[in-house]
């Protein structure tokens, strides 16, 4: 008998994703979509007066924990659980407190990426991320790498693709900072690594060319069933 179901486009997409970063040498992490504010902000130097804090950004409990607004959440509390070298990525549900359109919806998912180990250069993240991006959109696909910030990074680097000509911000990534590294209790004069965050939602839109982040989650089955 033929099935009669298939896994969301996005579930497709980031078992892909995931089967890519484990031929990397990458492991599987899963970190709460509840957690605390330590987890979520401060041990990544997310400043106190950050507006990703505010109540119109992030979902907060009225016991003070949030639901995470990226999977970054998973660094410290993995790196807590275990020893360098660590090379993870933490895939998952976020959640964001902001008005929806074509682009944003409430709900996303992400995937994180951590290596932790002695004498990790930049070069270690540019050629996993280019190495990445080409075994999902094809070994042709130009990469390019921009300065950007990001408080748990330093630097910090806007991950860009050239997709049909254009050139399209995909993720953000770079060196982790010394003060996570601190707070993972790890030694930074011994210890360096890099971090990156990506969109899977974002990724999914470029790959088949949706327009509207919406239709993922509006159990259309018209739309569903084309992939």
């Amino acid at each position: 008998m033929k099935p009669r179901g298939s896994l969301h486009p996005i579930s497709q997409f980031l078992r892909e994703t995931i089967r890519v970063f484990e031929s990397l040498g990458f492991e599987v992490y899963e970190s709460p979509e509840v957690d605390t504010e330590w987890n979520n902000f401060d041990a990544l130097n997310v400043a106190a007066d950050h507006p990703a804090r505010d109540e119109q950004d992030t979902f907060w409990l009225t016991d003070g924990r949030v639901l995470r607004t990226h999977t970054s959440n998973g660094q410290v509390r993995a790196a807590k659980e275990r020893k360098p070298p660590i090379k993870i990525v933490i895939p998952g549900r976020c959640f964001r407190n902001e008005a929806t359109d074509a682009k944003h919806e409430t709900t996303f998912y992400q995937l994180e990426g951590l290596y932790i180990d002695r004498d990790v250069k930049v070069g270690h993240l540019f050629w996993t991320l280019s190495n990445f991006l080409q075994k999902m959109y094809g070994s042709e696909t130009e990469v390019k790498f921009a300065p950007g910030f990001f408080p748990f990074v330093e630097p910090g680097f806007e991950v860009s693709a050239k997709y049909h000509g254009k050139w399209l911000e995909l993720l953000g990534a770079g060196m982790v900072h010394p003060k996570v590294i601190k707070n993972m209790g790890i030694d930074s004069e011994k210890y360096s690594g890099f971090a990156f965050g990506m969109g899977i939602d974002r990724l999914v839109m470029l790959k088949y060319g949706i327009l509207d982040i919406r239709q993922f989650y509006s159990s259309d089955l018209r739309f569903l069933k084309q992939f």
